[in-house]
């Protein structure tokens, strides 16, 4: 349920433990985390009533990104930083305004998820400052390949119903930059949960490398929204540059008819992906993310092995 400085409250049929891991467990595990908030494990029970991590179940799926190096603002990007461990969805939540939506991050978002292989939900959060038709035409190439998308006003109450059930019974990660909101739709759908979350997460960026304090808080309505720190510093983990295509829904499928197989889609003659650019069957925005996200990768693969 929570994780700081090396402590893990685990809860159990028998309430909670402040538990620690087990030495043998640091051993077996490198590379990742040995335990995240969302993974499920077997406690032993000491005589103080603290306990001890023995096992941790195979994860069914994680969020993830690559550990941030401990004095540079950069990432290390052969080491895995799992954020929230077994979760059954994450829910990217963008404003319309104030602070204005930044497209290019959620087409990077959307990428951790499809390559995490976990359902995305997109939440577009302030309705109340622009018509609904306004915000509907800002995000309806997501609508358009599949991606469900919530709309939502913290202050008029509208869309919350939906979001409740698309909460409801699940373990969900809200991830979004300061100012979209996600404080203000929790303490909305449920008084109080907001300003828990927003305290957690202020302390946890003051205390950035040092401190790391992950949770799931209960929902009433059934289910957990998990908050973790570093969500704004998301980057890929454990992709190759070629692969990075396959994480564009849109595109996907349109591989396998470039005339080359290791096609770049960036000038290779008979491109199905830049052809259905030109013809309108792909976004040229979510095109020129996947090209952006394309050299960023070129360059760190590049930098692995000079």
């Amino acid at each position: 349920m929570k994780s700081q400085s090396g402590f893990f409250t685990v809860e159990t049929a028998e309430g909670q433990y402040i538990s620690q891991i087990r030495g043998r467990l640091k051993q077996e595990r490198k590379g990742t985390d040995i335990v995240a908030i969302g993974d499920r494990v077997t406690i032993s029970v000491n005589p103080d009533g603290s306990g001890l991590i023995e096992s941790v179940e195979e994860r069914e799926r994680v969020l993830s990104r690559a550990r941030p190096a401990p004095s540079a603002r950069q990432m290390l990007s052969d080491q895995e930083q799992v954020l929230v461990a077994n979760p059954d969805q994450v829910v990217f939540v963008f404003s319309v305004r104030q602070p204005p939506p930044s497209l290019r991050k959620l087409d990077r978002f959307l990428v951790v998820a499809e390559m995490n292989e976990l359902p995305a939900v997109i939440c577009v959060n302030k309705l109340d400052l622009v018509a609904a038709a306004e915000a509907q035409e800002t995000f309806r190439i997501y609508e358009e390949i599949d991606y469900p998308v919530i709309y939502t006003s913290a202050i008029t109450g509208e869309g919350l119903e939906e979001l409740r059930a698309a909460l409801q019974g699940k373990i969900s990660v809200l991830a979004g930059s300061s100012g979209v909101g996600k404080s203000s739709l929790l303490n909305a759908m449920q008084p109080g949960l907001g300003l828990r979350v927003s305290e957690v997460s202020e302390a946890t960026e003051k205390g950035m490398h040092t401190t790391r304090h992950a949770e799931l808080f209960e929902l009433d309505l059934g289910g957990y929204v998990a908050d973790t720190p570093g969500i704004r510093a998301i980057a890929l983990f454990d992709i190759e540059p070629q692969e990075l295509d396959a994480y564009f829904r849109e595109m996907a499928p349109l591989v396998a008819d470039c005339q080359f197989s290791d096609c770049t889609h960036r000038h290779e003659p008979n491109c199905a992906v830049r052809k259905a650019v030109e013809e309108g069957r792909i976004s040229a925005q979510r095109y020129e993310s996947y090209l952006r996200l394309r050299d960023e990768h070129d360059a760190l693969d590049d930098a692995l092995y000079e």
